[in-house]
């Protein structure tokens, strides 16, 4: 009865009373057609329209079309295209309360009165799954709250030793694999920081396998390891900026500060801005953040990209204030920031690893950069669909390959929207490569086309250290010290990128002079062994010093004789014999780990007879220790002797500003060997 009385009163209508699902191809033709098989399975049972763009004139043509039936669903793609508008508007005017709205990770969303907010946050491109969270300053009944794991791992490294001091260093992720810039940077300084420094590293969680944390722990004590907290709150919401609260972990707190205090750890460096409210004594700002996000706002000045900017400069400008030491990645980036405890130490490069190569013909081109990073995706839309269009037609020859790392797709849907990377079949996209080094090889040219960017790009260095020119932006290789047409080609419009491959590409000896130029220019200032010692300065001078001077005693003489012993290369008196000068003795951990003998010659003139410290403790800088007290203690012109062959100890002497001034010949017994004579003035 019921059926029979709808059929009756459709009739009456002029319609059919049964149901029809009409749905609209509202954006990207491919998302469209996902879009329209989904709702075809969903609702298999009722006949199906498709509406397309090239077929719509206006919503009387399609009232006309459909004017028989009734809509019982209608699919409305809201993929950010402004050119599909009027087909959306005709598509809510034809059947408003029928709506299943796609975006453009092919999420669907039933818009309703009744879930305004959430329809209206759907259509506007915010991911499902988040729709429907609210700020708990507005909503404080809501249960949909961040989730905060309270476990952590710890993994035991290396042993600890006695010799070397303690230092903690937090980062955002697990640096190995080697999987982007960040994690190559802090990888390669752990190598460099293990030298002298016990490290116990903090870091949040993602998928490591044993294999990835075997090269981490050669190099750390400890490693701490928590899982990330599941942050659910709308990302406009708060007045500090998302990625923080992504990060602001009790257990990873908890962790630091029971650490810290049990291992006596003596520095805490930070890495990354978001992570600068855990405290420590160092923040290093691989990106000064606030300085990317007023790029992003000056290129799409909308309300989201202020109100990024804003709250980032604020948080950043504030918490630089807090720490004693903030590392930035070049001269550029320190003039942002304007604080006197800003210093520079450069990424770097590998050199060994990264040694050239002979380059293969061809018309390669070669872009590594982690879609992780959402100013790589800037960079590859720019290429793909404004420079790449210009070469594909101009040369049937040149092929593109992409390094995007670990889930490219899963941050492309992330930052664009999109649910997918258009394909082509001349770019190759690779995801993670445990070794880039045969990409390198393969290819003619690197190309970073990033229009967005803070720091200094690794991705350059890499290419150049391979001895292979780059075609860079501006932005993508600022703070490098690089000169165009030298050692990198710039160029910021489509036009003169896509010129500046060409040309590059035929002209074989252009692009050889500027590799070489480039490979030149990467050795003598970015190696990673020339910026660890410029790392371990900086964490040693954070130190209180461990060394205490003192006069040497009678009781001392049986360890200097022990410590002259084990220096053959160092001057071999009777230790008894040394108190009758100005002997002085390093102590650290209640031993005598070293001593120097000094006469006055004359009126503020002084020798330096010998100094020598133990094997147990040398580089740790108590030679330098010994022998600045000396020459804070006596102003004035000191002299020393050194032999010819004893390389390091010149090196020492040269790094506190001795100079050499003559030499004597056969001035050392057993064996017999020449003595430099080094002065310096203090």
């Amino acid at each position: 009865m019921r059926a029979a009385l709808k059929q009756f009163i459709f009739r009456l209508l002029g319609k059919d009373p049964e149901a029809i699902v009409v749905t609209f191809a509202s954006g990207d033709p491919q998302l469209a057609v996902r879009m329209f098989a989904e709702i075809q399975r969903l609702v298999p049972e009722r006949r199906h329209f498709l509406v397309q763009p090239e077929e719509f004139s206006g919503y009387r043509q399609l009232r006309r079309r459909f004017r028989a039936y009734r809509i019982g669903q209608a699919g409305v793609l809201f993929d950010g295209d402004r050119r599909y508008s009027p087909l959306r508007r005709a598509a809510f005017l034809l059947a408003p309360t029928k709506i299943l709205a796609y975006n453009a990770r092919v999420e669907r969303h039933q818009l309703s009165l009744g879930a305004a907010i959430a329809s209206f946050l759907f259509v506007k491109g915010v991911p499902l799954d988040r729709i429907f969270l609210r700020p708990r300053w507005l909503v404080p009944w809501k249960q949909n709250r961040p989730v905060y794991p309270s476990k952590v791992q710890e993994i035991e490294g290396r042993p600890l030793s006695r010799r070397r001091r303690r230092i903690a260093v937090l980062s955002p992720y697990f640096p190995f694999p080697l999987a982007h810039g960040g994690a190559v940077r802090i990888f390669n300084l752990l190598r460099e920081m293990s030298a002298e420094f016990d490290i116990f590293l903090f870091a949040f969680r993602d998928a490591e396998t044993a294999d990835d944390l075997r090269p981490v722990l050669e190099l750390c004590a400890r490693v701490i390891l928590a899982d990330k907290p599941r942050y659910r709150e709308p990302r406009w919401s708060t007045l500090t900026p998302p990625e923080v609260h992504e990060f602001r972990s009790p257990a990873m707190a908890a962790a630091l500060a029971r650490v810290r205090a049990e291992y006596k750890i003596e520095v805490v460096q930070v890495e990354y801005t978001m992570l600068a409210p855990y405290r420590g004594d160092v923040l290093v700002e691989h990106d000064v953040t606030f300085a990317l996000y007023r790029q992003i706002c000056d290129r799409a000045p909308g309300l989201t990209e202020r109100w990024d900017h804003w709250r980032w400069q604020r948080f950043e400008k504030q918490w630089i204030q807090h720490y004693r030491k903030v590392v930035v990645m070049s001269e550029q980036d320190r003039a942002l920031l304007q604080q006197p405890n800003v210093t520079v130490i450069p990424n770097g490069v590998d050199l060994a690893r990264f040694a050239p190569e002979i380059e293969r013909p061809g018309q390669r081109l070669l872009f590594i950069g982690s879609f992780r990073h959402f100013p790589n995706i800037v960079a590859y839309r720019f290429f793909v669909e404004q420079v790449w269009p210009i070469l594909r037609k101009q040369s049937s020859e040149v092929r593109f390959t992409v390094v995007a790392g670990p889930d490219p797709l899963l941050y492309w849907r992330q930052h664009t929207g999109l649910a997918s990377i258009p394909p082509d079949d001349r770019i190759h996209l690779l995801e993670f490569v445990s070794d880039v080094r045969p990409l390198y090889v393969e290819t003619n040219l690197a190309i970073v086309p990033t229009l967005v960017s803070a720091g200094t790009n690794l991705k350059v260095l890499e290419a150049m250290a391979m001895d292979r020119a780059v075609v860079s932006t501006s932005s993508g290789c600022a703070g490098l010290g690089l000169e165009n047409s030298v050692n990198v080609w710039i160029a910021d419009q489509p036009q003169d990128f896509a010129r500046a491959i060409q040309v590059l590409l035929e002209d074989h000896a252009l692009r050889r002079r500027i590799a070489a130029s480039g490979r030149i220019h990467v050795e003598s200032n970015f190696g990673w062994t020339q910026i660890g010692v410029r790392q371990r300065a900086l964490l040693r001078d954070l130190m209180p010093s461990r060394v205490r001077i003192r006069p040497a005693h009678a009781r001392d003489v049986p360890q200097i004789t022990a410590i002259q012993r084990t220096a053959p290369e160092s001057s071999q008196w009777e230790a008894q014999d040394y108190l009758a000068f100005d002997c002085q003795v390093a102590e650290q951990d209640d031993c005598i780990a070293g001593f120097l003998v000094s006469r006055s010659v004359a009126d503020k003139e002084r020798e330096i007879l010998n100094i020598a410290i133990h094997p147990d403790f040398r580089r740790l800088h108590i030679a330098t220790a010994l022998l600045q007290a000396e020459l804070s203690r006596w102003p004035g012109a000191h002299f020393l002797e050194v032999r010819k062959s004893n390389a390091p100890a010149r090196r020492l002497y040269e790094g506190l500003g001795f100079q050499s001034v003559g030499e004597r010949p056969a001035y050392y017994e057993n064996p017999p060997e020449t003595g430099i004579v080094m002065r310096i003035l203090s």
